[in-house]
């Protein structure tokens, strides 16, 4: 799991090759610590295909704004620099973003 900021989404998001998981979490975002160790579980299951990053959005709000982050949790996938699907808030639960991940798997 890479953590990101403002100075690494870039190369490590838009400009990387192929799928790249970004957790957008956020201090004191109960949901959000609560997927932590889940999401953590499947970048070690799925980490050999699938780059997995996270970014706090408490300090890299601009990026977040960039990305139409606007509420938390928020999982996504992004393809070559683009977003190719995402789970958002209530819809981020351990079922729904382990699914995500084995589309692009």
């Amino acid at each position: 799991m890479i953590e990101v900021d403002k100075k690494t989404f870039e190369t490590e998001v838009l400009q990387a090759e192929g799928y790249v998981f970004v957790d957008f979490y956020g201090d004191g975002c109960v949901p959000c610590q609560a997927l932590m160790p889940f999401v953590h579980e499947c970048a070690d299951k799925y980490g050999d295909k699938i780059k997995f990053t996270s970014l706090n959005t408490s300090k890299a709000r601009r990026v977040a704004i960039g990305q139409q982050v606007l509420g938390l949790p928020v999982m996504a996938i992004y393809k070559d620099g683009a977003k190719v699907e995402e789970v958002v808030k209530d819809d981020a639960t351990p079922e729904s973003i382990e699914a995500m991940i084995k589309k692009y798997y």
